[in-house]
């Protein structure tokens, strides 16, 4: 039995357009899982981050600080798109929509830039991200909580 902690995660690099794209499809699917310790295993052991202001590096810390994030963020849907890629690096754009405990909904739109170790581990993951509050009535990811289904649209098709 294979150790979960140093598989390699397929895609491997380097990517063309159809191994990228899957990638990125990979991602999004798992962040929509909400389940940080299975996500985390999709990072190197001492990946690095830098997501807005916070600077993280290991499983350890990007599982907890996943953690926080959802215990804030409720009914979280993410759609991610890949922006470009070469050799072991992708750069993806994403928007997800979330409500805090007042009720209050959001739309995140960002922009990642990602490099992956030769066993298709994410080693460095750098993410802009601004916030927007919206009414309820402009929510534009319905579908049930976990994988954006394949039929739904992405950020292009809903023009954003």
């Amino acid at each position: 039995m294979s150790n979960p902690l140093s598989s390699s995660r397929p895609p491997l690099p380097p990517f063309d357009h159809d191994s990228a794209v899957a990638k990125v499809r990979a991602a999004e699917d798992a962040w929509n899982g909400r389940d940080p310790a299975r996500i985390v295993l999709a990072y190197t052991a001492d990946s690095r981050w830098r997501n807005r202001d916070e600077f993280l590096q290991g499983r350890k810390q990007i599982e907890a600080f996943l953690h926080r994030k959802w215990q804030r963020e409720h009914d979280y849907r993410l759609i991610k798109e890949l922006w470009a890629y070469n050799g072991n690096r992708i750069a993806v754009r994403f928007a997800y929509e979330w409500h805090d405990d007042t009720g209050q909904w959001f739309r995140a739109y960002g922009n990642e830039n990602w490099a992956f170790d030769g066993q298709g581990l994410m080693e460095v993951r750098h993410a802009s991200i601004n916030d927007l509050a919206i009414p309820e009535s402009e929510r534009l990811f319905h579908w049930p909580q976990g994988k954006r289904p394949d039929h739904h649209p992405g950020l292009s098709q809903m023009g954003l």
